[in-house]
């Protein structure tokens, strides 16, 4: 349909005049003191039978205007038909600016047929088009899962454009790639570029194919095309280079190694490191157990003039979360705010985490306050961290009041924020609080986990509780579920002992029924 439209070309209307039926009265030269009679009124000009809607023949629309024009109109397929008709006027030939407004008006639509004949269009076309008109339609790409066509995309650059890509165009393109993890596409780029378009990577182009080589593990590879850049003068290797070599042997446990090329990197390549490569180490020590070492970066930052800033201190404060060392947690914190660093929810939260570990939930919950107090929201994680600790803690009760009640205030929970309860109660055996956190869950549209599900209905069964059974299996299968076949074992037998059996009968035809005419 869409190339079909770039074939239609509208005509002009025809003329409100013509030589046999002029617009005024001829007037004699001996008359031209005292005409005969007024000049007529030239009736209004006609729109086209074929221009879209709201345009009108008789005014010339321009460039601007019909960029204007194409990304406001609320159909794409009407963009289209306009982009069409404006090019109908004599003297207007369509320029980067309108191709571009169209493309990614049908790119955003996901009218990718139509992109197609544009683009094979616009090949044609003797204006001058820049590549960032490919460069945005390959991130399109992108997000519609379409990998081979941002390879395309940076393949249709040298036609269009008429002028290779640039440095820019192939890591756009090639950053895509590695992303999508689409090595094929990858390595075919890398063999186009060399051989069809003859481009030199720089730094940035060589830093993506780094972070190729470290993702798959590859860090022979990584260290051989370092080496490659260090003896290169147009790609030297820089900070995101070293930053990215250390990452990667941090998180493969080679801390030696990447501190050794830290030094490296400040002594042999003279680059000073940023809070993000300092980061690296901090977590990389702190997985691996090594929080004390990973304290000693943070001091030796400070030392050479590189102030931590709230990342390197939140990574450090989950490190001795993790080993249960609540103090040096409060120190670090505290330490923050002495600074002036801005202590976020992610901060707040990993002290709340590590408060309730130690089960000081009551000073987690003072903790929530002075969040509020202090101008930072607390999100569903740091309220989920206190819910599950509370949990753990044998407080229940506090944190189904939460539950109820931190909605009204403003509060947006989620699925995770129940079912942590809701498990913890089935843990307990606790019937009574496991049907009213259900009823709960239900009217707000919230299910439990399947099994979590099917663990309730045995619960009732096992306390002969059909009523109550019943109820919570029409509620959840309300909301889609099914009960496994030996909760309807289990059903069954309740139903059978208490002398029910047409009740059970008349639940499964009336679920059976309702699932099959779904």
């Amino acid at each position: 349909m869409a190339s079909q439209s770039l074939r239609r070309k509208p005509s002009f209307p025809p003329s409100s005049s013509s030589s046999s039926s002029p617009s005024f009265p001829w007037i004699s030269p001996l008359q031209y003191l005292k005409p005969t009679s007024q000049p007529r009124t030239p009736p209004p000009q006609a729109k086209s039978a074929d221009s879209p809607a709201g345009v009108r023949r008789s005014r010339f629309i321009s460039h601007a205007d019909a960029v204007r024009l194409i990304i406001q109109k609320p159909d794409p397929q009407q963009s289209l038909d306009l982009f069409n008709f404006i090019a109908t006027q004599p003297g207007f030939s369509h320029n980067h600016s309108t191709y571009a407004a169209l493309l990614l008006r049908l790119a955003r639509a996901r009218l990718f047929p139509a992109v197609d004949a544009v683009l094979r269009r616009a090949a044609s076309e003797p204006c001058r088009f820049h590549e960032s008109l490919l460069i945005s339609l390959m991130s399109q790409f992108s997000r519609s899962f379409l990998h081979e066509k941002v390879l395309e995309a940076f393949l249709l650059i040298l036609p269009i454009t008429r002028s290779k890509p640039s440095n820019k165009a192939l890591s756009t393109c090639l950053n895509l790639l590695v992303e999508a993890g689409r090595i094929d596409l990858v390595q075919k780029l890398l063999s186009d570029v060399k051989t069809k378009l003859n481009l030199e990577p720089n730094t940035c182009t060589l830093n993506i194919l780094v972070k190729l080589h470290c993702r798959s593990s590859d860090l022979a590879s990584a260290f051989h095309l370092l080496e490659e850049m260090r003896q290169s003068k147009s790609s030297t290797p820089n900070l995101i280079t070293y930053s990215t070599l250390i990452g990667a042997l941090c998180s493969e446990g080679r801390l030696k190694d990447a501190f050794q090329l830290f030094e490296e990197m400040i002594e042999r390549g003279r680059i000073v490191p940023d809070p993000l490569t300092y980061n690296l180490l901090i977590d990389g020590f702190c997985r691996h157990d090594s929080v004390e070492k990973a304290k000693t970066i943070l001091v030796f930052m400070r030392n050479n003039g590189c102030e931590p800033n709230k990342f390197n201190y939140s990574t450090l404060m989950n490190g001795f979360c993790r080993e249960g060392k609540l103090e040096e947690v409060k120190q670090l914190f505290n330490e923050m705010q002495s600074a002036g660093q801005e202590t976020d929810a992610v901060c707040y939260t990993t002290l709340i985490n590590c408060l309730c570990k130690a089960g000081e939930f009551d000073e987690g919950i003072e903790l929530v306050t002075e969040m509020r107090d202090s101008g930072c929201k607390a999100d569903v994680v740091t309220y989920n961290v206190l819910i599950e600790g509370l949990c753990r803690g044998g407080r229940v009760g506090e944190a189904m009041v939460m539950l109820e009640r931190l909605p009204r205030e403003g509060v947006r929970l989620n699925v995770a924020s129940y079912r942590i309860v809701m498990n913890c109660i089935l843990g307990n055996g606790d019937v009574d609080r496991a049907v009213g956190l259900l009823g709960l869950m239900l009217v707000r549209g919230v299910l439990p986990h399947y099994a979590a599900s099917n663990k309730l209905l045995l619960l009732l069964c096992e306390v002969e509780r059909l009523v109550d059974a019943t109820v919570a299996l029409f509620g959840l299968a309300e909301m889609g579920f099914l009960p496994e076949i030996g909760t309807w074992l289990a059903l069954a037998g309740v139903a059978c002992r208490e002398r029910k059996i047409k009740r059970v009968i008349e639940l499964i035809d009336d679920l059976v029924g309702g699932a099959e005419s779904d």
